[in-house]
């Protein structure tokens, strides 16, 4: 009786700390948009600074962030339930996604205080718990009620698949910023392996776990990027290409989803 009373105060403490962390992060989004650290907000420092770097994409697509915290509430309100303190997926998840919110808030502070090296390394203390959160998930192997999928598993792969995203643009700021030459390959050139990296994780992932969420994501972003380069023909047109096939082999799975489950 001891030791279950134990568990249901950590199981506690772990859904109280989760929710805080959420909404800590929010908080901190919200502060530097309205009062931007040094003058400048995020999008205002990439539309400056990083206006040359190709891998960045278009002003509108940040706006899934209203999106993707729209689903960490969810899931902070929904693990936070009194039902949920002992459920074990969440269970094994355990602090990551917290981890996840701080490192976010430090990033924010870190990006607007231009130390884009060190943002690097708090962009990966997001990215790596939120991989974990996801495979202790088991996001599109295991069948979960509708519930749960919208409130667990659809917020964790929005979360994921942009900041997959958002790392390949942070690696790449930081280089642009510290001067790094591309090894004398052009900007377009690196523009484009990165896009087909992103687009190769995307179609993996969408193969293998059949997650639309985390894919719908990925088009999301290659469409912004073309749109926002649409002059450049090579880099607009290879784009398309590779958000074609990302939806022709998301539009395969999900018809052979459907096949498997009649």
């Amino acid at each position: 009786m001891q030791q279950s009373t134990r568990g249901n105060y950590r199981d506690f403490w772990r859904q109280l700390v989760t929710l805080a962390a959420i909404l800590g992060a929010f908080v901190i989004n919200v502060i530097s948009n309205v009062f931007p650290l040094n003058g400048l907000s995020i999008g205002e420092i990439s539309n400056t600074l990083f206006k040359n770097v190709l891998i960045i994409p278009a002003n509108y697509a940040f706006a899934i962030w209203g999106l993707i915290y729209v689903g960490l509430f969810a899931f902070g309100v929904y693990q936070a339930l009194p039902n949920q303190r002992d459920e074990p997926d969440l269970r094994k998840t355990g602090y990551l996604l917290v981890i996840a919110c701080v490192a976010q808030s430090i990033w924010v502070y870190l990006f607007l205080s231009r130390l884009f090296a060190l943002s690097v390394i708090a962009m990966l203390l997001i990215l790596l718990p939120l991989i974990g959160v996801y495979v202790q998930l088991q996001i599109g192997k295991s069948r979960v009620p509708r519930l749960k999928k919208w409130c667990i598993h659809f917020p964790i792969s929005i979360y994921l698949g942009w900041i997959s995203v958002a790392t390949i643009v942070n690696v790449a700021s930081a280089l642009y910023f510290h001067g790094w030459n591309g090894w004398g390959i052009s900007a377009v050139i690196w523009t484009l392996i990165m896009v087909l990296i992103a687009t190769a994780v995307a179609a993996v992932i969408v193969i293998q776990r059949r997650d639309i969420a985390y894919t719908g994501v990925i088009l999301w972003a290659l469409v912004a990027i073309a749109l926002k380069h649409f002059d450049n023909s090579m880099l607009r047109n290879v784009v398309l290409f590779l958000a074609i096939v990302l939806v022709l082999t998301a539009t395969i799975q999900i018809r052979l989803s459907r096949t498997s489950h009649q």
